[in-house]
């Protein structure tokens, strides 16, 4: 397959899984993965993350106190702990390997074949670092579903919601998984430089010239 504009598509590429490794990162540090409202005192709300929990008042700001044990965590985010990091790795080797395959750059030139296997490693990187930012947002969403709707708590205990942190993490992982994508597919293309445009046209007008003489009586 023919595709012109192979190096567009590559740069969106490279685009999107950065924007995706940056809200990865910004979801790994971010404490909203669970908010909680008290009925008795609406003007605090109560967050958790991964490193820390905070209560936001309407008057005083956002206080946050650091978790002060990595094993007294929920098995959740301890597992959250583990795989945002390897997704934020990931992420970043992705970008350093993508960066090298692109058409655009100057190292390797004459070395094709191996810039198409970085690009490739890197795609998938990008793959596997959005699945592994999706994986937790989803097993703590999940989790906190089941809490929510857990009918052996009493009704007058608070119950956690949905952060913002999860939306982002979601966000994330798409666009990685996307920017992976589109980085594997020029790989399967090949691009059609002016160049070889132009001298096919000229070698197209030289064999009808040469027909046309050939036909004059």
């Amino acid at each position: 397959m023919a595709l012109v504009y192979r190096p567009t598509m590559q740069l969106s590429g490279i685009l999107f899984s950065l924007l995706g490794w940056v809200l990865s990162c910004l979801t790994t540090y971010l404490p909203q993965w669970k908010n909680l409202n008290l009925e008795l005192n609406e003007l605090e709300i109560w967050t958790m993350g991964l490193w820390q929990a905070c209560v936001v008042q309407e008057e005083g700001g956002m206080q946050c106190k650091d978790f002060d044990s990595f094993l007294a965590l929920p098995p959740e985010l301890r597992i959250s702990r583990i795989l945002m990091f390897f997704s934020n790795g990931s992420g970043l080797l992705g970008l350093l390997l993508s960066g090298f395959g692109l058409d655009c750059s100057k190292i390797g030139e004459r070395q094709q074949e191996q810039k198409k296997r970085l690009l490739l490693f890197g795609g998938m990187l990008f793959w596997i670092s959005g699945i592994t930012a999706i994986v937790p947002v989803s097993w703590v969403a999940h989790s906190t579903v089941q809490e929510f709707w857990d009918e052996n708590i009493p009704d007058i205990v608070p119950r956690w919601d949905f952060g913002e942190a999860l939306f982002v993490g979601w966000l994330a992982g798409f666009c990685l998984m996307l920017g992976g994508s589109l980085l594997n597919c020029t790989i399967c293309s090949t691009e059609v430089h002016p160049s070889s445009v132009h001298y096919a046209v000229a070698e197209q007008q030289d064999q009808c010239q040469h027909l046309e003489t050939e036909t004059r009586p």
